[in-house]
């Protein structure tokens, strides 16, 4: 009588997964670009519920690499900024990125509204910007951190919107 012997499992698609999966340790080469910690980067469609879904990411992020004490000032920086940014350009991307950048803790969310060509209307949309931004600076003064908005330069159009909180 013949007995069935099943095939031997192969976990991964890559040959040196499968060495190292039969005791052949795989040659291995030092990464030039060391991972330097968090850096978590989303492009989120220009709807005010991509707040929640960039909400979910960093706060899934954060604990991971020693950020847990941070969930709610981030948490709800990314959920104002993205909230606000969706309402000044619906239907158009947003990029969020979250990184450590010399300790602190770094946001840009960059979004693709238009430059206005008229000063005033400029000026107005500016301030209308800064004041749906409210609870954000709130929270960030809270937290010692700082927070600012810089025009994106021509060619490309858009505001970019940035956050450092302190470790």
């Amino acid at each position: 009588m013949h007995t069935y012997s099943p095939p031997p499992q192969r976990t991964a698609l890559c040959p040196a997964s499968q060495s190292s999966a039969l005791g052949v340790a795989p040659r291995r080469r030092a990464h030039p670009h060391p991972h330097r910690g968090l850096l978590l980067s989303l492009t989120l469609p220009g709807d005010p519920r991509s707040a929640s879904v960039g909400r979910h990411a960093v706060t899934a992020a954060l604990p991971t690499y020693g950020f847990r004490s941070h969930a709610w000032p981030v948490t709800h920086v990314v959920t104002e900024l993205i909230a606000v940014n969706a309402a000044l350009t619906p239907g158009r991307d947003l990029y969020l990125s979250l990184r450590r950048c010399d300790g602190d803790l770094r946001l840009v969310l960059w979004d693709q509204h238009p430059r206005h060509a008229d000063p005033d209307t400029l000026a107005l949309c500016e301030v209308r910007r800064r004041r749906a931004l409210w609870l954000l600076a709130a929270v960030v003064d809270d937290w010692g951190g700082a927070w600012g908005l810089a025009v994106a330069e021509p060619p490309h159009t858009g505001v970019r919107s940035w956050v450092v909180l302190p470790q």
